[in-house]
């Protein structure tokens, strides 16, 4: 059964922190490869469940190191359904690696949960196409009928969330809320912008806020950003709008490159761990609301341990 899935922690206001970048961290560190950039297709061995675990541990310890609460993202980003036809799973078989990537993290909060570290086990949900490109265009209703399927997964196991991470546009983001609604778990939507602070279909992050919050009727506990460096979306967030009062979390990319310039990297760019923790504080000190660091494409747990001290003593 969930633990949280009535009272998340984190709406509290505390320090939580996240994972980092998931799969470059297990392509480019661990050495393992993953078809169609899935992380989800490690649990179908022994092998792979423990490398997950492995890089799970580290950011574990580190959130136990400085008694603050964590996010447990689920290594599900590419588990439903299209993207598992493309790598031969039958509609059984994705239902069991998303059952497994929430007992994996299950496991983890039973063995290091403490009073101070609260282990929020979150579902991940990616979008139907590609996270850089909006070239996959749902209308709400699609999108709800497409998420229902690994959401309803979700919501029958321990899962306390579900975060839907790099959406693109607003009627996915839409049809995700109202999907997890449904079946009573809580959503979390984290878009990811350009370099100019804009979705990738060219809608502002604040028209995207509320346009989702208009037809949820504020339906996500709380917004992410993610997937792009803190300069990209720095300008976008306007100090006392109340609209970047729904952001609670970000998750930022190491590089400063665009999307279209990672796509094309055959090296990963980690940046610099040191000042990305600075540029974090900077972003904490201007918005205290947000509670919620961890990283994304080329971070690891150096960049997320910067981002937690930099955060903590600002």
């Amino acid at each position: 059964m969930s633990k949280y899935r009535t009272a998340l922690p984190q709406l509290d206001g505390e320090l939580f922190m996240t994972d980092g970048g998931i799969e470059t961290t297990l392509i480019f560190h661990r050495g393992f490869e993953l078809p169609c950039f899935a992380a989800f297709d490690l649990l179908k061995n022994g092998e792979g469940r423990e490398g997950l675990r492995e890089y799970f541990l580290p950011y574990v310890q580190i959130a136990k190191k400085h008694s603050i609460g964590i996010v447990l993202e689920s290594a599900t980003w590419r588990a439903s359904p299209d993207w598992a036809e493309k790598l031969g799973y039958t509609s059984d078989a994705l239902r069991d690696a998303n059952v497994k990537a929430i007992e994996s993290l299950k496991d983890l909060r039973e063995e290091h949960e403490t009073d101070t570290t609260k282990l929020v086990i979150s579902g991940c949900v990616g979008p139907r196409g590609d996270g850089y490109s909006p070239e996959t265009l749902m209308t709400e209703e699609q999108a709800e009928r497409y998420h229902a399927v690994q959401i309803g997964t979700f919501a029958s196991t321990a899962a306390d969330m579900t975060t839907a991470i790099t959406m693109t546009h607003a009627e996915e983001a839409i049809g995700i809320a109202r999907a997890a609604r449904a079946v009573g778990m809580p959503a979390v939507i984290s878009f990811t912008v350009e370099t100019d602070g804009n979705l990738p279909t060219g809608q502002s992050l604040k028209d995207a806020i509320e346009q989702v919050d208009a037809a949820t009727g504020s339906g996500p506990a709380y917004y992410m950003i993610n997937c792009a460096h803190t300069t990209h979306f720095r300008d976008a967030l306007a100090a006392g709008e109340n609209w970047t009062k729904r952001i609670r979390g970000v998750r930022a990319n190491a590089s400063r490159l665009s999307h279209a310039e990672l796509d094309e990297a055959v090296e990963l760019d980690e940046g610099n761990p040191e000042e990305f923790g600075a540029e974090h504080a900077e972003i904490h000190s201007a918005f205290k609301h947000m509670n919620i660091f961890g990283g994304c494409c080329g971070t690891d747990h150096r960049h997320v341990e910067k981002v937690i001290r930099a955060v903590a003593t600002h």
